[in-house]
């Protein structure tokens, strides 16, 4: 028993705040959020509301999260521009083009409180376009019945987390930035795991801290890094959420179910893969290929360039493999027949972006795209209505969890996703936190996890960037748009090659500090979701939404389930479960929905 520590709770932060010993700094606090995207600042607000002492980790500076990377909007049922519209219409279309794998509580839930979370960044300040009306205006996004995505300009997301942290700074609550949580401090008795804290460092000084705390939120983003072309940039989305997640005991759904958003720029090469908003398409813009053809009337001859992203993506993938592209690998998407001054006003940050990195004025010429890994629709597996995780006093929101999209994300519902459920977790673990008399630690779990921090903090044969390269390599080239059994296999076994590999990277401090560390970190993480993923792709035999095998073409309804990966004895194990079935309502409104023709109505 003197391995047990029992803290007294709700003590003042400013007292138990900074212990220091020779090994490391101790923070204490009511809620750890780790990550300051979206999510992680919302569920911090949610927890300070609730009265509890909330601590922010940030692996980059603040203002910089994923998050501003989310450009094209926010989607709410509001109604203002297309009155018709309603919360059981963007269910639909979520569930719908979810390929019905979606967790329908989830998504329920999600499309109920959407419009309170818009209508909260609006008294907040957050500055959404407006109709002449003086109401929120509303643009098409790809596969939506109505108009329901708000937007400022193409640079939402920024907005929306500009807003955030300004919230955040009027009520005090603390963000540590650059700082790498390498591992959740978990405590197992009789059976029940449950978390008391994480353990990161410093990645400039390499300082160590223990951050003991009553409850963790985990909101740390996907792993769509992990992919040779990526709209994320260097260094994030790395899989670092789910390496958390599985060493503390969570399982992880979907990991096949990686959205590749159909637009990236393909040049230059330090560029590939950055995000060209489907704003663009929103906005009336075209693709076609190396012949001049409008191809996606083969494709989807209704809804065109606002076919699903899915479709869409497949359809230029198809394009550049049959010998249709562009001369850098890509098909062309124009957008100059629109006026220059609504290009401006509408997708503003489009236009910075081609000019300041080709001399590219998309309002004369067309842009080369192609397909990019984008988003995360798989993750940590969590209760709809809280959140919580399979361990005690763990939550987690945002792009690191499953549950919403299924196999195919709707354009525009990450950024309420992660408003959405960052509240309801952070709420959720500021409750369990105020009902907790005691908390108990364990000083041997401590001690392993800077042990193990320790150990990477040496010499070796390896480094961590080529082997990186190596992951994405192998999850571009046979874990992509499509995929194959054998290419699956294959996949698998080159990642092993890998994860050999990692076991003796070089890793030591430096004038630029502990950058290595934080990098051979990284590594551990892709290597984890990448073999998390193709795993789930193996099992899934079948084509549906974003993955598509080549050596099963059809849908089937015997894999209307969810593919699930847990840790048993060190090693990643697949099983299924079975999606959970509809209430009669929304049972009644999936089985009357009629795809509605977008005919008359694509921008031009």
């Amino acid at each position: 028993m003197d391995e047990e520590v029992f803290f007294l709770k709700n003590r003042p932060l400013d007292q138990l705040g900074d212990q220091m010993n020779s090994e490391y700094r101790t923070k204490i606090c009511n809620v750890l959020v780790i990550g300051s995207g979206g999510a992680g600042l919302r569920a911090a607000i949610a927890a300070h509301h609730a009265g509890c002492e909330v601590l922010v980790i940030g692996k980059r500076i603040r203002n910089d999260a994923h998050t501003t990377l989310a450009a094209g909007g926010i989607n709410a049922a509001l109604g203002t521009v297309d009155p018709e519209d309603d919360w059981i219409q963007h269910f639909v279309d979520t569930y719908e083009e979810g390929y019905h794998i979606g967790d329908p509580r989830t998504v329920e839930i999600l499309v109920k409180d959407a419009p309170n979370r818009v209508q909260e960044l609006v008294d907040w300040g957050t500055p959404f376009a407006k109709t002449i009306d003086g109401e929120l205006d509303q643009r098409y996004f790809g596969a939506h019945t109505h108009r329901r995505t708000c937007y400022a300009g193409d640079y939402t997301g920024r907005a929306i987390l500009n807003t955030l942290v300004s919230k955040v700074e009027e009520l005090n609550i603390p963000i540590i930035d650059m700082t790498y949580v390498s591992k959740l401090l978990v405590n197992t008795q009789n059976g029940q795991k449950q978390c008391f804290g994480a353990v990161g460092f410093d990645i400039n000084s390499g300082g160590r801290t223990v951050f003991l705390t009553d409850s963790v939120v985990l909101a740390a983003g996907g792993h769509t890094r992990i992919w040779r072309r990526s709209s994320s940039r260097r260094d994030e989305n790395t899989g670092d959420a789910m390496r958390l997640a599985l060493q503390a005991g969570c399982k992880l759904a979907d990991m096949e179910m990686v959205q590749f958003h159909p637009t990236g720029m393909v040049h230059p090469e330090t560029l590939a893969g950055t995000l060209v908003t489907e704003a663009v398409r929103g906005e009336g813009g075209r693709l076609t290929n190396s012949e001049g053809k409008r191809y996606m009337q083969d494709y989807d001859s209704e809804r065109m360039e606002l076919s699903t992203r899915d479709r869409v993506a497949l359809a230029n993938y198809t394009e550049i493999q049959e010998g249709r592209g562009s001369p850098n690998n890509g098909v062309y998407l124009d957008i100059s027949h629109v006026d220059k001054e609504v290009i401006l006003e509408k997708l503003p940050r489009m236009y910075r972006q081609f000019m300041e990195s080709q001399m590219l004025d998309i309002s004369k010429s067309p842009m080369e795209v192609a397909p990019t890994a984008h988003y995360s629709m798989g993750g940590v597996v969590v209760d709809p209505d809280t959140h919580s995780t399979g361990v005690r006093g763990l939550y987690a929101a945002g792009e690191c969890t499953s549950g919403v999209h299924g196999a195919n994300r709707l354009g525009g519902n990450s950024l309420a996703e992660i408003l959405v459920f960052g509240k309801i977790a952070g709420a959720e673990a500021a409750k369990f936190s105020l009902d907790l008399d005691i908390q108990m630690r364990n000083r041997q779990v401590i001690k392993d996890a800077i042990i193990e921090l320790d150990n990477l903090t040496t010499p070796g044969e390896q480094l961590a960037r080529p082997l990186q390269r190596a992951v994405r390599d192998i999850m571009w080239n046979y874990c992509g748009v499509v995929r194959s059994g054998e290419g699956l296999e294959y996949a698998l076994k080159e990642l092993m090659k890998v994860k050999h590999a990692s076991e003796d990277v070089d890793v030591r401090p430096s004038a630029e500090g502990f950058s290595d560390l934080a990098l051979a970190i990284d590594l551990l993480g892709s290597i984890d979701s990448a073999e998390a993923t193709i795993r789930s792709a193996i099992a899934r035999e079948e084509s549906r939404g974003a993955h598509q095998r080549s050596d099963f073409s059809d849908t089937r309804t015997s894999e209307k389930v969810n593919y699930t990966i847990h840790l048993s004895d060190g090693k990643q194990k697949v099983s299924k479960s079975k999606v959970r079935d509809l209430n009669e309502k929304l049972q009644n409104a999936v089985d009357s929905y009629e795809e509605i023709s977008v005919k008359g109505r694509l921008l031009e």
